[in-house]
């Protein structure tokens, strides 16, 4: 029997996992290598140490009944250790390595007959012209590993563009993807058990800034041959790589077609919605999944908007909460993070609406409300 979980990654998804699985009456175990995590702050314990530290991971695996993780920029070495080791983790070393590697992701999704952007590997610099002569520009020249919230990115419209994104990536691998013009950015949020049942969450429609996601609107505003698209592609998706636990797969609409962008083999920000306006939240399915619980169809009780809130990267004190919080149709989460970096996710709230018209508009109400203060700057003043 399950009792105690541990999570690879001590941030704010973990941090949301830990309260629901604390909910359900199950221990949790963090790894991270800050101490005061998001994650360690809500968990029974943390243990401090790198993510490729063996020894701590081993330690992580013994204390633990099952292990997950809360992004994928973690060392695949660290969870195939685990599995020698005979410890259950869920996704298995299988997922990750996949997923956690582009050019590994886009063929194993091209495999699966699921289209997606045009691509090409870019390893050494005879690549980089080949991928421009094959593609063309504009273009997105992409890390092939550790990238996320538009870090290891850059948008190459010429050859001199090409030229510096290659410098910036000192050596990294690379992948050039054509620059897709598209409607929309969606995602959907799924989970699939150890018997092989799969349910998934309402097609979200998302907003950037920056790269960092700034705004999920669910139900997406899509056709309803789209959502059954996308569902489609994800249990295909689920069904090939084995996947144990919630996980995203993100997409660009363009036109009636879905192109698959990436897949997150976790819970994911586009869902954060669902600890608000669902009856299970993407986190609880999570648990349920890597656990051994039955899964149940999400229901959604009204159309919502989740706003994240960003750092501004001057102050780090979060004004404008009293007018906020007296939205009676709106949820806050704050994080516990003590520096509002730029464009940093320091907390998000979800707002229900009648509609998503209203929805979208109590959402820019609040975001029009908050405001980052420096208390010290003040204090001076």
């Amino acid at each position: 029997m399950i009792r105690t979980i541990g999570i690879l990654g001590g941030g704010q998804l973990g941090r949301m996992l830990t309260l629901e699985a604390k909910r359900m009456g199950f221990r949790v175990v963090t790894l991270e290598p800050l101490s005061d995590s998001p994650c360690g702050q809500v968990a029974d314990e943390q243990i401090v140490a790198a993510y490729d530290d063996l020894r701590a991971i081993g330690e992580l695996g013994a204390r633990s009944d099952v292990v997950t993780y809360e992004f994928e920029n973690i060392p695949l070495e660290s969870v195939l250790a685990l599995e020698a080791d005979r410890r259950i983790v869920h996704p298995g070393s299988t997922a990750l390595r996949i997923t956690q590697e582009r050019i590994l992701e886009k063929n194993f999704v091209r495999d699966c007959g699921i289209p997606t952007a045009e691509f090409r590997p870019v390893r050494t610099r005879e690549e980089l012209g080949s991928a421009e002569a094959a593609i063309g520009f504009p273009a997105m020249l992409k890390t092939t590993m550790g990238g996320y919230d538009g870090k290891g990115q850059w948008v190459v419209r010429s050859r001199e563009d090409a030229d510096a994104a290659w410098s910036a990536a000192k050596g990294r691998p690379l992948i050039w993807e054509r620059l897709i013009a598209f409607e929309r950015e969606l995602s959907i949020i799924a989970a699939r058990n150890e018997r092989g049942e799969i349910v998934a969450f309402p097609t979200s429609e998302n907003q950037h800034d920056h790269g960092v996601l700034a705004t999920t609107i669910v139900p997406g505003r899509i056709p309803a041959e789209i959502g059954e698209c996308a569902r489609r592609y994800a249990t295909m998706i689920a069904e090939r790589l084995g996947i144990v636990g919630t996980f995203c797969v993100e997409f660009f609409q363009r036109g009636g077609e879905l192109l698959v962008n990436e897949i997150a083999p976790r819970v994911h920000n586009s869902g954060h919605y669902s600890l608000d306006a669902t009856q299970i939240s993407q986190y609880e399915m999570h648990v349920r999944a890597i656990c051994g619980l039955p899964l149940v169809e999400p229901r959604q009780f009204r159309p919502a908007v989740m706003v994240n809130i960003l750092g501004a990267g001057a102050g780090d004190t979060l004004g404008g909460l009293d007018g906020l919080l007296r939205e009676r149709d709106l949820k806050l989460h704050v994080y516990g993070k003590a520096h509002a970096a730029l464009r940093r996710k320091m907390g998000h709230f979800t707002v229900l609406g009648d509609n998503l018209d209203d929805a979208l508009a109590k959402a820019e109400r609040g975001r029009g409300m908050l405001r980052w203060i420096d208390e010290r700057a003040a204090a001076i003043r």
